[in-house]
């Protein structure tokens, strides 16, 4: 174990010394800390455990403040939404945690036909969808070229208005060359989540053997993503596995690793789903480790506070009161709408929620309930995709995010996503709600900068015209 511990770049027992020598935090140091954030800069391992400690109320609803004022000065007053897209549920893989595992009988084994492949992605577009993220166990079978096929489909269907115009992918780690066929069709983000960042626990969860088992090879995976070319990278870990506290300084590390590495490219999001029940999955309902609401509020906070320029995706793992609690602290991606039975959406259509899936969704509102929601937030719903088509990815859009430029040019393709979105397939009450949201954020535009405000008008009345993927 001390051996493999030396090759990586997450230290154990240091993120434990860091974390101890943070306890009883000054309160004039964790205004600093919170100042440095406020000022768009990412905080040094040292610092976030000094945050990790915070246990006063004031200085805690301090931290929820900035960070909901760093999302506002980053990415503005908008929420991105996407929906995820399970393909196959075959694995190789036992681990202790996942429904998907290869030994739980209780899961229907399936993998989506060409033909139900599409069928899904039309049920996905008639609901509004415009961005998915493809999901698959780990299996020979999805390989490179298999999901570069998936690729291709996703993106060749289309019905009435609707498209995908933004593919991102949740898998196992590859090779570089497989990576890039990936890149050739034109993969969006790339995700591969850590799940415990903690060497122990992560070879008890993974057996011995399992592809999954190698701690480095999956460490290391989205490295060899950027090295083929994929300019966009997520990270994540599932929180309850181990101590909550330790994953957030793993996440971190794991950030300036890739800063180091790469030019100063950091993730482009970060994800934090909880352990939730899974069938047939003993251990989801018996870890030492669950996290609880309070804590799961502080920690997206910190992540928030540690690297300001990050996206950040809450999941519907959560309950609805949870996801309009803290949507407001930070977050700047959702999913909504989502199924993640095989074949679920279409199944959806009909009413049926499948029982027999990878873990329990938490928020099972429709797209259009949760997009309501959100404008009562006063925020704008966007599907845009204009940022990856202008090449705004990767060191570039690092050079936007770092100073918190991006919703200079995110938020009026934003807006003019929404009104697709508003026009094609909103409610009467969400298409009301949208438009009052739409009006006032562009006149605060228009305001603020006058000729792209007028720009932006005139192209929001080619939609209403009948023109659709119109971006600036």
């Amino acid at each position: 174990m001390s051996e493999r511990i030396k090759k990586d770049f997450i230290d154990d027992a240091k993120i434990w010394d860091l974390i101890e020598k943070g306890h009883n935090p000054d309160p004039r140091e964790i205004r600093e800390i919170i100042a440095k954030s406020k000022a768009k800069n990412r905080l040094e391992p040292e610092e976030t455990a000094k945050l990790l400690n915070v246990s006063d109320p004031d200085l805690l609803e301090e931290m929820y403040e900035a960070a909901a004022k760093i999302k506002q000065d980053v990415y503005g007053n908008r929420i991105v939404f996407f929906a995820p897209l399970y393909a196959g549920n075959k694995c190789v893989n036992n681990c202790k945690y996942c429904g998907f595992r290869r030994d739980n009988k209780e899961i229907v084994r399936q993998t989506l036909t060409k033909e139900e492949l599409i069928g899904e992605v039309e049920a996905m577009e008639r609901a509004g969808h415009k961005r998915t993220i493809l999901v698959f166990g780990e299996h020979p079978d999805y390989n490179a070229d298999y999901i570069s096929d998936v690729l291709r489909t996703v993106y060749e269907t289309k019905t009435g208005r609707g498209e995908i115009r933004r593919a991102n992918i949740n898998y196992a780690p590859m090779e570089v060359e497989d990576y890039k066929k990936l890149h050739d069709v034109g993969i969006g983000t790339y995700q591969i989540f850590q799940e415990t960042y903690h060497h122990e626990t992560y070879a008890n969860l993974h057996p011995k053997g399992d592809l999954k088992s190698d701690y480095q090879y999956r460490l290391y995976g989205l490295d060899r993503a950027l090295q083929a070319g994929i300019d966009d990278v997520g990270i994540g870990v599932l929180f309850g596995l181990y101590d909550w506290r330790f994953e957030v300084m793993g996440l971190l590390y794991h950030t300036i690793h890739f800063e180091e590495t790469f030019g100063g490219i950091g993730p482009h999001t970060i994800s934090f789903p909880r352990l939730e029940p899974a069938l047939n999955t003993p251990f989801t309902h018996n870890s030492d480790h669950f996290v609880s609401d309070a804590d799961f509020k502080k920690l997206i906070a910190i992540i928030r506070l540690s690297v300001p320029y990050t996206g950040m995706i809450l999941t519907a793992r959560e309950r609805p009161e949870i996801r309009d609690e803290i949507i407001p602290i930070g977050i700047s991606q959702i999913d909504a709408g989502s199924r993640i039975g095989i074949g679920g959406y279409k199944e959806a259509e009909k009413g049926y929620i499948p029982e027999k899936e990878q873990f329990q969704l938490g928020d099972m509102r429709s797209l259009d309930e949760v997009i309501r929601k959100v404008c009562d937030f006063g925020y704008v719903t966007s599907f845009c995709t204009a940022g990856y088509r202008a090449g705004r990815t990767g060191d570039h859009f690092m050079s936007l995010a770092k100073p918190g430029h991006v919703h200079r040019f995110c938020m009026p393709n934003a807006m003019l996503t929404f009104k697709e979105y508003l026009l094609d397939y909103a409610s009467d009450a969400t298409r009301e709600a949208g438009e009052k949201v739409l009006s006032k954020e562009l006149n605060g535009y228009k305001a603020k900068y006058p000729d792209k405000g007028l720009l932006l008008e005139q192209k929001l009345q080619l939609i209403e015209d009948g023109q659709r993927d119109v971006y600036m």
